[in-house]
């Protein structure tokens, strides 16, 4: 997938002023890249549409100016999109109440390498975790996953930890979204 070009971020004055048509552009992206599993997890599929729109929501919330900020959000937030052939993904673990979430996230520090997205051909590919998102002792409730797929087309995505076993089928508008973005 190709990253987002500094020429593609205006200034944050510009953005302000086209905020509202670009913010509903990038909602729409992201409503067809999000999927819920069970109760606590929500992966949203990253493209470029979706990468532009947090850097220019950091480029005006923080007022940046300097080139240097600004292509430093760029090479954070491109870095969710992966390299060619992989799908890129932000997992949110949503827990509410604090003393529990602190709870599950110890429990839940074996999830990497159960989290596998599902190829239209049966492949089940495991997704790459950033080990910046956890220590040894739990996990972050904000992780961000590659799915190194190729070329292969994604249909669906499964959980085989315990306790958040699941298998979600992709509708066909997430399947479709998510080919596209393969596609470049």
């Amino acid at each position: 997938m190709r990253p987002v070009a500094r020429e593609e971020i205006l200034d944050f004055v510009t953005y302000g002023e086209r905020r509202e048509a670009l913010r509903a552009s990038a909602m729409k992206a992201k409503d067809l890249r999000r999927v819920h599993v069970g109760e606590h997890l929500t992966f949203l599929f990253e493209n470029p549409e979706t990468v532009r729109y947090q850097v220019q929501e950091m480029v005006r919330a923080e007022q940046l100016v300097r080139e240097a900020d600004i292509r430093h959000e760029l090479e954070t937030y491109n870095a969710l999109l992966g390299e060619a052939g992989d799908l890129g993904c932000t997992l949110l673990i949503e827990i509410d109440d604090p003393a529990e979430r602190t709870r599950l996230l110890r429990a839940w520090r074996g999830l990497p390498g159960q989290v596998l997205l599902l190829l239209a051909d049966g492949r089940a590919v495991p997704a790459r975790w950033d080990e910046a998102q956890m220590d040894e002792d739990r996990l972050s409730s904000v992780q961000f996953l590659r799915f190194p797929v190729g070329g292969g087309e994604p249909v669906g995505i499964q959980i085989t930890f315990p306790g958040l076993a699941a298998e979600v089928p992709f509708s066909r508008e997430t399947a479709r979204a998510l080919k596209e973005d393969l596609a470049g």
